[in-house]
Order: C-alpha cells, then structure tokens, then sequence
C-alpha cells in the first residue's frame, strides 16, 4: 500500500476558507519603552519611514506611533516576491546611519505572515481529569509556562509562522528604592542600575596553571533567585559594602501591561497561533493539533488544597478549521447536487446507459484533473475559486453530451445502412473529429471572455482571479477528456460483446447476490437496486420481441431511482424535520415536472 501511495503527491493544494485578498506588505516593529507617542513619531517612526523609501517596489509607507511601540507598514507592489521584499528591509535596517536611531532602539521585522495569518486560538487552563475546570493557576506562572515552554515548542509545527502570547502577567524582578535609604548612603540610581547590570553576568578569567594542569577560571553571578539580588553591591562605605536590599525593596511582580485576555468574563492566558506566508492553513492546523497532543503529557500538574489535581491544558479558543470545513462543504454540497442533478438529465434526456455512463463519468474526472492543474499553478481552495467548478459544471456535461450523442449517432447510422467494412475506431474517429472544432470554438470564446478577470489587479485581482482561473482549468478539462478520454472509453464499451445465453444468469445471478450482501453488510437498503438490475436481467428473455426495449427502460428506471434518492439524501428540500421517504416523493415529483418540460421540449425540436 504504501508503495502504491508514495506516487500520490505529499504537497496537496493549499486549503482555506476565504482568499486572502491583503496587500503585499511588510511590518517593522520598534519598541522604546516609557516614551510618549510624540518621541517615537520624531525619534523613531519618522527616521526609519524616510530611510525605508528608498527600497526598490515601495508602494507607500504607513506609519503608526503609540505609547512605547513604532508600527512601519510597507507596502510593496503586487508583483515583488514576498521573501525578496524582507531581504530588502533587513537589508536597509542593517545599513542605516549611525545616529539615525536612539542607541538603546532595535528594529525588528514582523513575523513572514499576512493579514489573514491568525489561524488559531487557545488558552492555557488547569484542568481535572475529566477535562472540567479546575484553577489552581496563577496568571503569571501560566504567562511564564506560556512563554518558555508552549510557545516554542508550539512554533516548530510545520507552517507555523509566529506564536505570539496574550494575557496573563509577565513575571519580573522588581526593585522599589527607597529615596530616604540612599540619600543615608549617598547613593544614586545611576549606581543602582550599574549594580543590577553587573550582577547578573557570567566572567570568564582565562585559565590557571597548578600542577602541570590548566583550569578554567569562571565567576558564576547570574541571578537564580531575590536573594543573589539583595546581595548585590552597589558601593562600598567606609569599607561597608551598601548591599541593594538596604536601599531598596526587591521583590517579583507583574509588567506592566496594556491589554489583556478575557474568556467568559474571567482573566485567561493564552497563545494567538499565525500560519507563514504560502503554508496550507489547513495543513498547518493539522500539523499544530498534532503538536499539542506531543507537549500535552509534558505540561505541569498541581494538587490543590481540596486534592483535586489540576493539570494545565491548551484549550482551543479560535480554530478556523471549523469555517474552512463549513465554508468548504457548502460549496461541496452546491457542486455534488449539480452532478448529481447533471447525470439524472442525462440518463432521462440521452436514455442509454452506456452513453450516460460516459457523459458522467466526465464530470469527477474534469474536477480532479482541475486540482491536479490548481496545485501545478498555485491556485488555493476556497470558496472563490471552487465557485469556478460549480459555475462550468454545466459546461463539462455540455461538452461530454455533444462528443458522446455524436458518436451514437454515427453508430446508428452504420448499422442501419448495414455497412460492415467500417470499423467502431473509424465511427468514433469520424464522430470526434467533426464537433471536435466547433466544441473547441466555444470552448475558446468562453475563456477568451475571462481575459479582463485576468487582468484585474490588487483586492479584485486577488479576489475573483481564481474563479477564472478554476473555471478555465475546468473547462481545458472538459476539451481534454472529449478529445481523448470519452472516444477511448467508447470504444472500448462499445466494443464489448459476449454471449447472452451463456453469461446472462451467471452475470445476473452474482449481481443478484452483490446486491444482497451489500445492503446486510452496509445496512443501506439502496444497494438493492443491484438486485433489481440482476432481476431485470435474468427475466429479459421473457419479454416479447415488440417489449425488447422496456429491458434497458426499466433499467434506466432503476438508475433514476437511485440518482434520485442519493440527491435526496443531500438536498433534503423538506427540511431534516420531514422523513427521508417524504423528501424522496417531493424530489420525484419536481424531477417529473422539471424533465417532462424538457422532455417535450426536445420531443417538439426534433419534430420541427
């Protein structure tokens, strides 16, 4: 089996709810904590707005300046490549001019994401171990298993651009001084931030020789715990060390915040998960649940005062899959009522089974040649571009309906001169080549008449130009399988022969009992309509030669009836409130009325 897969492709067309119609954008992010908006617009934001013009395809350059953040928004053209634009950018940032930024300010490129990136949402909460809530968590020690464990392990799923973390309170070290305490000791702040700075660092003294031995000379200072902190040296008086705790209170804290989580009206922590730019959204949840089910035996556990032991689990919060399999099974459920709708017209309008097998069998193979060409071309799955399917549905049965009645024309028309020397291949050679120009003509003046969907631009572009796209691969599909599928089909259905006498109650008999055994086994009782065809079969001789042609009516009878109830099943014009067999009669008796209509129609063209 698996070597019958690996031919399959491992990289299947990207799959998501609606088209991300943003612009072709990038985003510099700079913080510069504690100053005021009018600060980072003329120290920041300007300076790097003014510097960044200059790189090539630069549409325009949006600035944003709050309290403490500078947001760069540059928007490139359409047609500049999405990782050539952050080359540039980074590029740019590693050149500017000394002094153009404060020292202390980093510029940092936003994640390789887009507008429509946030995929999926969760939240970290202590849970039981029947999965029902039970606390136990603080805020900050969530917060902090949030951004050292859950995150990173979280950003190594396939696709998975960004986790960035919302809610809780960042745990930090906070030193309270105390002015009256340092004007005592004749201490400054300046000395408190050098002390704070120098204590928490490793240093590195070579090595010492003892013994024809080396040694490396290390002093460990990095802070573990408030204590290193308290301990630390700020000045020496009168050769009395002034440690930080006798000018200051030191203790942990939360950072100060400007927003925060809310889930049901309670304080939650949790992460906002961001797909990259080009990765299957779809895909790339699956790769991330399947993450979250790695981490989650690893994730800590508390016992609580009560005995309940609490263990903290990711909750999901927002997860698009459910709009992707919503949005996407609408569509699917309009495209498998037009092919099921299609092959019932067919099978009444044509009445040959043969030739209404391969006028259907058109439309499932021009759709999966469709995302074969999709995945080739770069075309995502959405509503959009899945509405191009829907939309040439008719087209498809159009072009397998004149390819196919031509060819039994042609056939007919053989055997009722009674010409023997001419062979099928020839007939169907002769049948194909005929419409073959006119099918493609309007094949051609369809397509044509998308080139100004073609040629749209920015949103519009992005937004209808995979409807045209899908809908042209259709329909290349369709004038594919005309020209080559349905004639090779053809002949080789209408090439079998073999001897009714001798293998008609063989044949008939194992579909009688096909039948049978898949309705026990499956417990639809719709698979008994293989006991009616081998019925149907076996009593065939039994009519009279004037009733010869009821055998294949009744059997078109019998495939209706099946079409029928399959569209039933997923249609349910009643609504779910009514029963399958009431649904059933009312789609009987609309197909009765929609294909007597059209049945006369054809019936009085034919007589004019």
């Amino acid at each position: 089996m698996d070597g019958i897969l690996g031919i399959l492709p491992k990289d299947p067309v990207p799959v998501d709810a609606i088209p991300d119609i943003g612009e072709n954008q990038q985003i510099v992010y700079t913080e510069w904590p504690g100053r005021s908006p009018q600060d980072i617009e003329d120290q920041i934001s300007y300076p790097l707005t003014t510097s960044l013009l200059g790189i090539p395809g630069v549409k325009t350059i949006r600035s944003n300046s709050i309290f403490g953040l500078s947001s760069i928004y540059i928007i490139f053209d359409e047609e500049v490549e999405f990782y050539w634009s952050r080359t540039r950018i980074l590029e740019k940032l590693n050149s500017l001019q000394s002094g153009t930024l404060p020292d202390d300010v980093a510029p940092a490129l936003g994640p390789d994401a887009t507008a429509l990136g946030q995929i999926y949402w969760y939240t970290l909460e202590g849970r039981d171990k029947e999965g029902n809530p039970a606390g136990g968590w603080d805020p900050h020690e969530l917060r902090s298993l949030q951004d050292f464990q859950v995150r990173y392990a979280l950003t190594a799923a396939e696709g998975v651009a960004e986790v960035a973390s919302i809610g809780g309170f960042v745990k930090e070290y906070q030193i309270d001084i105390d002015p009256h305490a340092m004007r005592a000791h004749g201490v400054n702040v300046a000395q408190i931030m050098a002390a704070v700075k120098n204590s928490n660092l490793d240093v590195g003294a070579r090595t010492l020789e003892f013994n024809r031995v080396e040694y490396l000379v290390r002093a460990l200072g990095y802070i573990k715990n408030l204590e290193d902190l308290e301990k630390s040296v700020v000045t020496v008086r009168n050769n009395v060390p002034i440690r930080l705790k006798d000018i200051a209170k030191i203790n942990f804290g939360p950072a100060t915040r400007r927003g925060g989580l809310d889930k049901g009206g309670a304080e939650a922590v949790g992460g906002v998960v961001v797909a990259r730019y080009g990765a299957n959204p779809l895909e790339a949840i699956d790769n991330l649940k399947a993450k979250i089910a790695e981490i989650t035996p690893g994730l800590p556990t508390k016992t609580l005062d009560d005995g309940t032991v609490s263990k903290v689990t990711i909750v999901p919060f927002y997860d698009r899959t459910g709009l992707i399999k919503e949005t996407l099974g609408t569509l699917e459920e309009a495209i498998s009522l037009e092919v099921l709708i299609s092959i019932l017209i067919v099978i009444v309008l044509v009445m040959n089974l043969r030739a209404s097998f391969l006028i259907s069998s058109l439309l499932p193979l021009g759709v999966l040649i469709t995302f074969i060409t999709m995945r080739q071309f770069g075309v995502d799955a959405n509503i959009v571009a899945l509405s191009g399917i829907a939309i040439a549905i008719g087209v498809m049965v159009d072009v397998g309906i004149v390819f196919t009645e031509n060819i039994i024309r042609h056939a007919e028309a053989v055997e009722n001169i009674g010409a023997k020397g001419k062979k099928l291949l020839e007939i169907i050679y002769t049948a194909t080549t005929e419409v073959a120009g006119a099918v493609m003509t309007a094949l051609t003046t369809t397509i044509v008449s998308f080139l100004p969907v073609f040629a749209m631009e920015a949103a519009e572009g992005k937004l209808f130009r995979p409807l045209a796209f899908t809908k042209t691969f259709t329909m290349l599909a369709a004038l594919l399988i005309g020209l080559i599928i349905i004639p090779t089909l053809a002949h080789l259905i209408f090439s079998i022969r073999f001897d009714k006498n001798k293998y008609s109650k063989i044949w008939n008999s194992l579909i009688i009992v096909a039948g049978i055994v898949l309705s026990i086994v499956s417990g639809n009782y719709i698979a008994l309509a293989l006991v009616a065809y081998g019925l149907n079969g076996l009593f065939a001789d039994k009519w009279s030669e004037s009733k010869k042609s009821w055998v294949n009516l009744i059997n078109i009878a019998i495939t209706v009836v099946v079409v029928v109830f399959f569209l039933t099943k997923a249609w349910l014009p009643l609504g779910a409130q009514n029963s399958l067999f009431a649904n059933f009669l009312f789609v009987i008796a609309l197909v009765s009325i929609v294909l007597g209509a059209l049945s006369l129609v054809v019936i009085s063209t034919q007589e004019f």
